[in-house]
């Protein structure tokens, strides 16, 4: 059995456990919900014994074992927020990170290793684990995911880019049925920790016994299932309606596609104004008593419009355990003075991104004016300098933060001051001096004229999203442009219609937050060279041709080397040649000046009811750290006597 130890315990008390719970073989008592208990007394699921794999993974507490039952409340907004879900019952992937974010642990792989040369890696999979409809899991699950749906064009047009090395995708290959190669075609020193964050999941989510019926390959007689679902004109449509990607709210419309999370679907994302899960009863991990998780029966997601109607929630004592959204410093005098009433407590949430608010503008932009106007980086410090971040920090944070770019913040193996204050000074002067170089001429109005003789004009795509007042920054980016001769145009609009039009290249800039502040600088450097993002979009075609070649557009030689680099980062076999590389590709990230970053938030708070127990403080969370799931969320529980 995989014993993840209590912090504090020595080597030899870690050996001990293991051996006991070894020794203990099927005399263990595993425990189970109430609930669960009355689902095979009802003869609805076999017994616990028989339900749990052979050596399931025990899962450290944060606090003390917990107590089953009860129901976590939970606000979603319209519109694309399925990350709120996936933050809490999302991503159980291969491995994981510990709730510290300083190890990689076992997960869904009992173990693995790595080749000398960090080319092959091979994981162990827990022999008698089962989907949550009681479906054997194993390695044909995986390879279903790689030949099937990671290899087929239809299905996988862009390949994620945590499986693809510079010569080519993975090569995924089944040894026997517990047991799966990766095999890459360089040295991929980082595979293992991208493996651990929350967009790796796509090996272990595609239940093969459930979604063949949907694939052409598995079924002669698909049409007839296509025939019989309106949304879906071909197979590849209705394959993607019933497994579409855990990231976007395909995914969580299907209560039927069955999961290894500790908790499953009752009904689809946005067909109800409450969207329910509840535990899954053939869940792989147990507490060191030998409990099955999570303790808790179901969580609940109540979806409204607005995030005031999420701290009236709150306020009321509606609220279990929330952070997005309302953990921000706007939000935290309102949430001080309701506490007693609405009977909850903070807790701090290490999230430092390498900037929280940036100014994405669209460098592959396809109208040819406006790209190769933002494509001057003499235009992007132009509207650095003409932005008052201090005004923003005060009007819209109550003074908390600061004036940044988007770059490795304090704490980072990589911070620079340097690189986190260029062209942050408010001086308007300066900007024009630059924007002078790039536009000088103006029209009557005092608005700049771009190389095609006609006013210079960007629209910015705006939405309400993370509680940072993106729509109220940007009317105050769009007057300081004004004074400076550029013209912005804004339009508001929801998280899941911006993220639909920068995937498609369609955008002209709009503001989001980026990853890679800290540790994730490694994995996650989205601000510092153009990678493929369902979020992070500056530059969507140049991702799309690092990621293959044949797709996409080819982009200039600067930024061709900061893509090489990184591919030797990847294939750097040791960490201390990972860092060196790293360090000097984010100088010559830093030097291009890609994104134009404005404020760095102080690290953001939670709030959990007073009863809610098992939650860390601080909770360690980044852009590709989905917490709590897969790390802590199971053992939540609503313990019996409230926290002082």
């Amino acid at each position: 059995m995989t014993l993840i130890p209590k912090r504090g315990w020595r080597a030899t008390q870690v050996a001990a456990a293991c051996l006991a719970l070894a020794l203990s073989g099927p005399a263990w008592a595993w425990q189970e919900a109430p609930m669960l208990s009355k689902m095979v007394e009802a003869g609805e699921i076999p017994p616990v014994d028989e339900r749990l794999p052979a050596e399931p993974l025990v899962q450290e507490v944060v606090e003390q074992t917990g107590e089953y039952g009860g129901t976590l409340r939970r606000a979603i907004l319209g519109g694309g927020d399925q990350h709120n879900i996936v933050r809490t019952i999302g991503s159980d992937n291969l491995v994981r990170w510990d709730w510290n974010w300083s190890e990689v642990k076992p997960n869904i792989a009992k173990s693995w290793e790595v080749s000398d040369d960090a080319t092959t890696f091979t994981f162990h999979l827990r022999e008698g684990m089962k989907w949550s409809d009681g479906a054997p899991f194993g390695a044909d699950d995986i390879m279903f995911w790689y030949e099937d749906v990671f290899l087929n064009p239809d299905l996988t047009p862009v390949k994620d880019i945590n499986f693809v090395g510079a010569s080519g995708p993975v090569e995924v290959t089944k040894i026997d049925d517990l047991t799966v190669e990766f095999k890459f075609g360089e040295p991929n020193g980082l595979f293992i920790q991208n493996l651990a964050y929350g967009f790796s999941y796509y090996p272990t989510v595609f239940a093969k016994h459930y979604l063949s019926q949907f694939h052409e390959k598995y079924n002669p007689d698909v049409q007839a299932l296509v025939d019989a679902e309106p949304a879906a004109s071909d197979w590849v449509q209705l394959f993607n309606l019933k497994a579409g990607p855990m990231d976007t709210p395909l995914f969580w419309q299907n209560p039927d596609r069955p999961t290894l999370h500790a908790w499953h679907l009752t009904n689809a994302y946005g067909s109800t104004d409450r969207v329910e899960v509840v535990r899954n009863p053939y869940y792989w991990k147990v507490d060191e008593d030998g409990n099955q998780l999570p303790y808790i029966d179901r969580i609940t997601y109540d979806q409204v419009e607005d995030v005031e109607t999420i701290l009236l929630k709150a306020f009321n004592g509606e609220i279990d355990l929330m952070l997005r959204h309302i953990g921000r410093p706007s939000y935290k005098a309102v949430l001080t003075d309701n506490m007693e009433r609405g009977k909850y407590r903070f807790f701090d949430v290490n999230d430092l991104p390498a900037n929280s608010m940036i100014v994405m503008m669209n460098l592959t932009n396809k109208d040819p004016v406006k790209r190769e106007v933002v494509n001057n980086k003499d235009f992007r410090i132009g509207v650095s300098h003409a932005i008052n971040r201090q005004e923003i920090i005060d009007l819209l944070y109550f003074g908390s933060g600061y004036a940044a770019q988007s770059a490795p913040q304090p704490g980072s193996e990589f911070f620079k001051e340097e690189y986190q204050k260029q062209y942050t000074e408010f001086d308007p002067d300066l900007a024009n001096e630059y924007l002078d170089k790039v536009m000088p001429e103006k029209d009557a109005e005092g608005f700049r004229l771009g190389p095609d003789g006609n006013r210079f004009q960007l629209i910015f795509l705006v939405a309400d999203v993370f509680g940072l007042q993106y729509p109220d920054a940007m009317e105050l980016i769009k007057g300081y442009l004004a004074d400076v001769g550029v013209d912005i145009q804004v339009r508001a609009t929801d998280r899941s219609r911006l993220i639909a039009l920068h995937t498609a290249n369609e955008q002209d800039a709009y503001l989001w937050n980026c990853g890679g502040g800290q540790k994730d600088a490694y994995t996650a450097p989205l601000c510092y060279l153009p990678m493929p993002s369902n979020s992070v979009s500056w530059a969507r075609e140049w991702a799309k041709w690092a990621t293959d070649k044949s797709t996409g557009e080819e982009p200039p030689e600067e930024v061709k080397a900061i893509l090489a680099k990184y591919d030797s980062v990847k294939a750097a076999p040791t960490p201390e040649e990972q860092h060196d590389l790293m360090a000097e590709l984010i100088e010559m990230a830093m030097d291009q000046f890609f994104t134009v970053g404005l404020v760095q938030n102080e690290p953001v708070f939670g709030l959990a009811r007073n009863n809610v127990r098992n939650v860390p403080d601080p909770l360690p969370i980044a852009g590709q750290l989905w917490f709590p799931a897969p790390y802590v969320a199971q053992v939540y529980y609503e313990g019996g006597q409230s926290l002082p």
